[in-house]
């Protein structure tokens, strides 16, 4: 028989780098888990994605035992690290603080597919580019893919 939920906890977390200090201790110390182990399993599982942000979906169940999925970084982190800029900019509108080519917003698109809810390529380029767009990072050239 299937194992009752008690809740979920949504978490983002550098790869390799969980510890049981804020924010990660309070939110799971509030649905009784025991945060040490979580951290355990986090750190074997991500020591390949050494110091990237991964959004976690933590699964409580009564027993207060857990299940937890890790989803690809944020689009917006990917963002960040193709065209080589700490922050987004203030005034996204106005001012631009860096750009990406096509290229590298399909292969952020390929990589964020499973998180996406979306059924082509081209649709996941689209909603990656507004990503960028509404962080200030402009995307040079035409659209690939079909109009």
């Amino acid at each position: 028989m299937a194992k009752e939920i008690a809740g979920f906890v949504k978490l983002q977390v550098k790869g390799g780098q969980a510890n049981p200090a804020p924010p990660i201790g309070p939110a799971l110390g509030s649905k009784g888990v025991n945060i040490m182990d979580f951290c355990k399993q986090f750190n074997a599982r991500t020591q390949d994605k050494m110091g990237k942000v991964l959004p976690v979906l933590l699964t409580v169940y009564v027993d207060k035992s857990f299940d937890f999925v890790i989803k690809t970084p944020p689009a917006s982190v990917q963002l960040m690290e193709a065209a080589k800029v700490k922050t987004g900019s203030k005034e996204p509108n106005r001012t631009k603080v860096g750009s990406v080519s096509w290229k590298q917003v399909e292969v952020i698109a390929k990589d964020k597919m499973s998180d996406l809810n979306c059924f082509t390529v081209e649709s996941a380029m689209r909603m990656v580019a507004g990503t960028a767009r509404s962080m200030g990072i402009g995307v040079d050239g035409e659209f690939p893919g079909k109009n």
